[in-house]
């Protein structure tokens, strides 16, 4: 839309996010909800990056044609030459310490584009992902707001920020069964040793967190893909005791439009769908409502032949109906499924196996599921929170052991499978949980007894808690307006 005489330039915000299909993701939601409020959106990435990402632009500028809000564009820049092979451009792509090292050391040489960005446009605003520390001094250079972004919950991070500050582990026994406290947060935070970081072991590690989060103290702010009514007291925890500003704009999938909304679309409009995702939702549909338990556990865990066998043999003892996503498989399936289950699926009546991608909001927003078992990656549990469905917690690394605690101990919409094991997807795991384990805790979230049903009302409460934060006059769209209207005051005000 061209702009009037008199009339002011749409702000530009340039989105520059981390290369994982959890950080790409919601960063293309939330220009999307951002583009809806009039603003000039640039996403700067990898071509390799932009390609997951493309349709959702796509979607959201379809949707905006004819309505006087700007497009969001793709910027491109070529993947640095670090040594990995063609094409791996993600952090979905590597397999080895030898590599994660490369693509970290590619981490570094994105300064130069995201600086000749910078330099050849002007922009309101930066919302960078908080794993680029470099880009708050980058931004600096050319006095340019940065907004942080993670991907993570408050809770989540403010329990890392205890940990950073105060490195409880180093006063635990050397134990891994330890109980460890986490000081300076609204509630008493526990876990094992063995489910967090120890410094000492991962150095290089704890080193790049101080950094992410010192660049992120120093930001303009951090912006949050969660919304007030989920987590209150660490919203006042960051705002006043740890004194960051924080914007909470989400379900940015919500706020975009996705999640129920587009299930609807796709009854008419179903070729925008893969051949796979259509299968899922067709499977679905034949389904009775509440019966099926969904298993994913994201675009990158690794899971041991050993823990494919109990999944399946929880599958079996719980008698639910399933729809598993299997995203990374090492070993062929003849060597983990365990004895009937090969039948069990040649039947095709309990159970549908997907190999590679789901339309995860789509399936947990079909009637048919009740339950979900996830790695508590924060993408995962706000889509289950956002489609009112209850979780069974089995976190692995990150800031996953965080999130477990706060979706079974405070918010108390899921039950855990007892995981304690902090480990990446290229590190030595041994934990392996048994089935009758996995099928007690499916159980307990999808039965009919009163803790079953406490968890599910709680979970669809907060559903329309989650709906009502992104509709106009909720506190995740209010939160988005203050921010909006801080940028222009700032640039009208001329500050530099």
């Amino acid at each position: 839309m061209a702009v009037g005489e008199g009339e002011q330039q749409p702000l530009h915000i340039l989105f520059f996010p981390f290369i994982a299909h959890g950080h790409l993701i919601p960063v293309a939601d939330m220009a999307a909800l951002f583009a809806a409020r009039g603003v000039r959106c640039t996403i700067l990435t990898t071509p390799v990056n932009a390609a997951v990402i493309r349709s959702a632009v796509d979607r959201a500028n379809d949707a905006s044609r004819g309505t006087g809000s700007p497009e969001i564009s793709i910027t491109l820049f070529p993947f640095p030459d670090v040594g990995l092979p063609p094409g791996v451009e993600s952090v979905p792509g590597i397999s080895s310490k030898a590599e994660q090292e490369k693509i970290a050391e590619a981490f570094l040489r994105f300064r130069e584009p995201f600086d000749r960005f910078l330099g050849e446009h002007h922009t309101d605003a930066v919302v960078v992902d908080s794993f680029f520390h470099w880009s708050s001094d980058a931004a600096a250079d050319h006095g340019v707001p940065r907004l942080a972004f993670l991907g993570s919950s408050l809770f989540a991070r403010a329990c890392s920020d205890s940990m950073l500050r105060h490195n409880p582990v180093e006063a635990s026994p050397d134990d891994p069964d330890a109980v460890v406290s986490l000081p300076d947060l609204p509630h008493r935070v526990e876990l094992r040793r063995s489910q967090m970081m120890d410094p000492t072991e991962r150095e290089g590690e704890w080193a790049f967190l101080q950094l992410v989060n010192a660049a992120d103290q120093r930001s303009f702010g951090e912006l949050f893909n969660s919304f007030r009514e989920m987590e209150p007291d660490y919203v006042e925890h960051y705002h006043t005791k740890l004194g960051r500003r924080a914007w909470l704009l989400g379900p940015v999938a919500l706020a975009a439009g996705k999640g129920m909304a587009e299930r609807q679309d796709t009854d008419t409009d179903s070729g925008r769908l893969s051949p796979d995702e259509e299968r899922c939702l067709r499977w679905l549909d034949g389904k009775a409502a509440g019966s099926v338990v969904y298993i994913s556990f994201g675009t990158i865990a690794r899971l041991l032949a050993a823990e494919l066998t109990e999944i399946a043999r929880a599958l079996q003892l719980s008698g639910k109906n399933f729809l598993w996503i299997i995203t990374r498989e090492d070993t062929d399936a003849s060597e983990w499924m365990p004895e009937g289950f090969a039948d069990l699926m040649a039947r095709g009546e309990r159970g549908l196996i997907v190999r590679g991608w789901a339309p995860q909001e789509l399936v947990l927003n079909h009637p048919a599921v009740g339950g979900f078992v996830t790695h508590c990656g924060w993408n995962s549990l706000l889509e289950a929170v956002s489609a009112g469905v209850p979780m069974v917690a089995w976190p692995r690394y990150t800031d996953q052991f965080y999130n477990e605690k706060l979706i079974v101990e405070m918010l108390k919409v899921g039950v855990g499978v007892g995981a304690r094991e902090f480990a990446s997807f290229i590190d030595h795991r041994s934990q392996v949980i048994a089935g009758e384990v996995i099928a007690e805790a499916i159980g307990r979230v999808m039965g009919a007894g009163e803790e079953g049903e406490a968890m599910r009302k709680k979970v669809k409460e907060l559903r329309e808690k989650a709906r009502s934060a992104v509709k106009e006059g909720g506190s995740s769209y209010d939160d988005a307006g203050r921010l909006l209207d801080e940028l222009m005051a700032r640039r009208s005000s001329g500050t530099s």
